[in-house]
């Protein structure tokens, strides 16, 4: 199983540097779950940045994975996970969902580097389209 975090869903949603490297379990949903937090900061995000109505097909996108609610067990295992890695909440709401499901998670927040069951990959920007001017 895996799980794309809020960072990789908005990567691949954006086209950014690293969109292919989240299309590999994003165009997976029967191996795919999705935290309903992710949800939650896809839409809020995509919602900002572009429309309501792009953030709602994004939402439509991401439920053809297995959506998972926040359960008594996710919620007491991420408060744990939060202690012992300083994690923030969300952050370790995903992980914790992730660990339920033995999923992999799939990443680019340096939050998560360095856990076990995450495959990190480092955010990369695009080259500025601005030159600079260089001095006589």
């Amino acid at each position: 199983m895996n799980l794309v975090d809020s960072s990789g869903w908005l990567e691949y949603f954006f086209g950014g540097p690293n969109a292919s490297h989240f299309a590999t379990p994003i165009e997976e949903p029967d191996d795919l779950i999705v935290p309903v937090v992710c949800l939650y900061e896809v839409f809020k995000k995509v919602g900002q940045v572009a429309d309501q109505a792009r953030a709602l097909r994004a939402v439509a996108q991401m439920k053809q994975g297995r959506v998972v609610q926040i359960s008594e067990e996710i919620a007491l295992r991420a408060a744990s996970i939060s202690i012992k890695h300083a994690l923030p909440m969300a952050d370790s709401l995903i992980y914790a969902t992730g660990q339920s499901e033995r999923a992999t998670v799939w990443t680019q927040d340096e939050d998560f580097r360095g856990l076990p069951d995450v495959n990190f990959k480092r955010a990369r920007t695009r080259p500025s389209a601005r030159r600079t001017k260089r001095r006589s």
